[in-house]
């Protein structure tokens, strides 16, 4: 069986945007039998030298696939669509497309959106995130604007099906989801609602919140 090392515990300010729900969101659309491995990031457990021989990054998720052992979630992603043929189409050119926009959605749009991100999060512990957060979101703004053009005629990142860039998209997404950001891209919002309308995303939460014990509806 798949395992997935999660999230068991984090602070509370960051719960919906932690990095494992790709992962998790992945699974559930897959359907394939998996368990979560649940840490405790507060109490240190992603620093034990145990789970930096998973991750030298000391990151997460990790996903364990009898002994082998994976990280960094565009990868992560990719390899269950590989492993199962699903989420990814079959000829080699559709399957470079999905590589396309994975990393574009790792390397393009998540950049500028993190950043304002933590500067949201972090308020006046950052001294200097009001001075920077303009240029920021007029950098995210180029890509939004591409990228909103780019959806004027498909529902999905590269086309009719939904794939797996389109749940590292979606998740990227989510992270300036209260910061208004996304306002001024009426596409690029409609995309991102109708990604998350699919019940396997509702399912992710569930049992995300559940497992964190964080109130019901708290990482939408």
């Amino acid at each position: 069986m798949l395992t997935l090392y999660g999230f068991g515990r984090v602070n509370s300010k960051v719960v919906g945007l932690t990095r494992d729900l790709r992962a998790l969101w992945t699974l559930e659309e897959l359907g394939v039998p998996y368990r979560v491995h649940g840490l405790d990031h507060p109490a240190g457990e992603t620093r034990s030298e145990e789970y930096r021989r998973l991750n030298p990054f000391s990151q997460v998720p990790v996903l364990e696939d009898d002994g082998f052992v994976l990280t960094e979630t565009g990868a992560i992603l990719l390899y269950l669509a590989e492993k199962t043929g699903r989420l990814m189409p079959a000829d080699l050119q559709g399957r470079a497309q999905v590589t396309r926009w994975c990393f574009a959605a790792l390397n393009t749009l998540e950049p500028p959106l993190f950043q304002i991100a933590m500067i949201d999060l972090l308020g006046a512990a950052d001294p200097t995130g009001a001075q920077r957060r303009p240029e920021l979101v007029q950098w995210a703004g180029l890509a939004l604007t591409a990228l909103d053009d780019w959806l004027r005629e498909r529902p999905y990142l590269t086309g009719e099906a939904f794939t797996v860039a389109d749940i590292l998209m979606t998740t990227v997404l989510r992270e300036v989801r209260n910061a208004g950001v996304l306002d001024g891209f009426p596409r690029v919002s409609a995309y991102r609602e109708r990604c998350e309308a699919r019940p396997a995303w509702r399912r992710t939460l569930e049992a995300y919140e559940q497992r964190l014990g964080a109130p019901a509806g708290s990482a939408r």
